[in-house]
């Protein structure tokens, strides 16, 4: 019997996307600490034919997080261009469609495989001056609800965490948790009383890659201290 405990990831192999940005450095170094031999590429995956080729790049994937990040704007949504409309979609959306459809061949093949995307809560609360990047991100939940019942049958697990008020360099870097309106926001609005640390998140998510959460399919799991409906 195996002693091993219930996040070992000892042995497989995980490809990170965005892997120095949103919650690139905490997964990294959390899935190396439990074993994982950890691929990870820093590149936005604007290009449609860069997930493609990450992947053949990476070889053997048993993992793969999609942590596809940028910048939130903060665009009335009376003066959201399309501009902004197709750069958000492009650099959170289109991604993750070509990196599952990519992964899943030799997934298939064994008929074993973990995905997990990183999301947002935005999607599930609304927020002022945030209708692109809601739409975007509610895009990536839809995906992988619909994808995740699909998959399940060939042995691949495909979930969501939706967070917020998660302490990660891109939306939540030291010069904004410095600023005294965030504070008194954070103590207002998440019952936690502080930032989600990016320890737990990348538990978390380590956890939903492992054995021990195979009975979740197409799932999308709020991490946001309260902040978001549960």
């Amino acid at each position: 019997m195996s002693t091993a405990g219930p996040l070992d990831l000892a042995g497989r192999r995980v490809l990170v996307t965005q892997g120095s940005e949103f919650m690139g450095p905490a997964l990294c170094e959390v899935f190396a600490e439990l074993g994982a031999a950890v691929i990870a590429d820093d590149r936005p995956l604007l290009d449609p034919q860069a997930p493609a080729a990450l992947v053949a790049g990476a070889g053997h994937v048993d993992v793969l997080v999609a942590n596809l990040a940028l910048p939130a704007p903060s665009t009335p949504v009376a003066q959201v261009t399309d501009a902004e409309w197709a750069q958000v979609f492009e650099h959170l959306v289109h991604p993750l469609p070509r990196l599952v459809r990519a992964v899943l061949p030799q997934m298939t093949a064994r008929r074993s495989g973990r995905i997990v995307v990183m999301g947002s809560a935005s999607a599930l609360r609304g927020m002022k001056r945030a209708s692109t990047y809601s739409a975007a991100r509610g895009a990536q939940l839809a995906y992988v609800q619909a994808a995740g019942v699909e998959l399940a049958p060939l042995g691949i697990r495909l979930n969501a965490i939706a967070q917020n008020f998660v302490d990660n360099p891109t939306y939540f870097p030291p010069e904004v948790q410095a600023n005294q309106a965030f504070q008194e926001r954070l103590r207002r609005e998440v019952p936690l009383g502080r930032l989600v640390s990016p320890r737990e998140d990348a538990l978390f998510a380590a956890y939903l890659c492992s054995d021990a959460a195979d009975c979740f399919v197409g799932q999308v799991f709020p991490v946001c201290g309260g902040w978001a409906p549960r």
